[in-house]
């Protein structure tokens, strides 16, 4: 069984119900995170809805969100749901904000920081995220 994440007539991804089950527990977890809708409707009839212009304020705001965490431990849990939700994003030709935004689009820091190792510069850090999500993009079918 499988389920279709698809924008206009697009399919997406089309994920097992394991996968697609805890990727739509992962974006609850960071619609809350952030305080933003995903664009990510509800799974009805194994078929799920991506509205591209809210799903395009997520991804930037997710982006600005990853890079600009100093907290090692929230930046290695975010890293595969960030890559995923690029995958998507890339899929759907939405052009993305590499540039870091800062905290004020998405809420501010929260939580006590442990510090990361010295951060990647921004090319790098884009770069390296740009392809592990190359990477995972193999692994989705669409």
């Amino acid at each position: 069984m499988s389920q279709y994440y698809d924008m206009g007539d697009q399919t997406l991804w089309n994920p097992s119900n394991g996968a697609s089950r805890l990727f739509m527990s992962q974006v609850s977890v960071y619609q809350a995170e952030l305080g933003l809708p995903s664009g990510i409707g509800p799974m009805q009839a194994d078929e799920c809805r991506i509205d591209p212009l809210v799903f395009k304020a997520f991804v930037d705001a997710l982006l600005a969100w990853h890079r600009e965490t100093s907290h090692a431990v929230m930046a290695a849990l975010s890293e595969g749901f960030v890559a995923t939700v690029l995958v998507l994003a890339e899929r759907a030709g939405i052009e993305m904000k590499w540039q870091p935004a800062g905290f004020a689009e998405v809420g501010g820091l929260r939580d006590v920081l442990v510090p990361t190792v010295p951060g990647p510069s921004e090319g790098a850090w884009a770069a390296a995220l740009q392809q592990k999500s190359r990477e995972l993009g193999r692994f989705m079918a669409a």
